[in-house]
């Protein structure tokens, strides 16, 4: 945009005229006015995609007014359909602001400057640690129920997903326990302490980047991964699981190659990643149980 002498107005002059106007209202306790504990926020935002998905599962109508604009194409189909309802947003401290929220969602890596620039300006930001285990998803709903004041709702998700897990546990209990591998671009693989890993458990499947020492992930040689002959393999979508389009990169290309296509996994049918991968809500149980429809268990 040109400025008054014609001539066009750079991003920097943009970026500091927005600087300008959080600190002003910074220093002018301009921040949108703190709400009583014992009343439930009224304006919510979300800043991460796993506490958009977490927080549309549990507030209340209405409660919700924005999630990050992620929530559109990597939620889980359900909860993105609800998320095109919100407002986007793309995680700018500016932007945040002006929403006049009483309580932001955030996890614990989201845009560490907007947060900390948010809490100066004496917005109530709340981190969720988002760890990879099905355990963690039942504290971070019973603490989404309470910050919500939505105890009840978050109740009825726990039992919910309590009763899913057993029931999915009773499914693949005295079968046997397949080799698998989760095998993505650049040849990254997940490891048991993932969340990814979890969701292999509970397909009942073995995990073989544990016998590679590989616990928390780490990038596995195709050579390496063919030598360990697994019985199964669950390849990474191109979006990320986040039900994108797929295509084509240098990255991914690992994933085409022939000797990785004549694999006895592969031939016996390789599963793929989706949206349900991504975070730890309930929906990961649904998505082990398509992986064990997939692998034909």
């Amino acid at each position: 945009m040109p400025d008054a002498g014609g001539r066009p107005m750079s991003a920097f002059v943009r970026g500091s005229d927005r600087l300008k106007s959080l600190l002003l209202a910074l220093f002018t306790g301009l921040a949108a006015p703190a709400v009583a504990q014992d009343s439930p926020p009224a304006r919510v935002v979300s800043m991460n995609l796993c506490t958009d998905q977490l927080a549309l599962m549990v507030a209340a109508p209405g409660q919700l007014v924005s999630v990050s604009y992620l929530a559109v194409e990597q939620a889980v189909p359900p909860l993105a359909e609800a998320a095109r309802a919100l407002h986007g947003n793309r995680g700018l401290a500016e932007e945040i602001y002006r929403l006049r929220p009483d309580l932001i969602l955030t996890g614990p890596y989201t845009a560490m400057t907007t947060v900390a620039m948010l809490e100066r300006l004496g917005l109530q930001v709340e981190r969720f640690p988002l760890l990879p285990s099905f355990d963690a998803i039942v504290e971070d709903l019973r603490r989404m129920g309470r910050l919500l004041h939505r105890e009840e709702r978050a109740a009825e998700l726990i039992a919910q997903f309590t009763r899913d897990r057993e029931t999915l546990a009773a499914r693949i209990a005295g079968q046997p326990q397949l080799r698998a591998a989760v095998y993505s671009a650049q040849g990254w693989t997940a490891g048991a302490q993932t969340l990814e890993g979890e969701i292999l458990a509970a397909a009942g499947l073995v995990n073989i980047a544990g016998e590679l020492g590989l616990g928390w992930g780490g990038f596995l040689p195709l050579e390496a991964l063919l030598l360990a002959d697994p019985d199964r393999l669950i390849l990474g979508r191109a979006d990320g699981g986040g039900g994108g389009r797929e295509g084509h990169s240098q990255a991914r290309a690992l994933l085409a190659h022939p000797a990785l296509r004549g694999s006895r996994a592969f031939r016996a049918g390789a599963a793929s990643n989706d949206s349900g991968w991504i975070c730890g809500t309930p929906y990961v149980l649904e998505a082990a149980a398509r992986l064990i429809e997939e692998l034909g268990r």
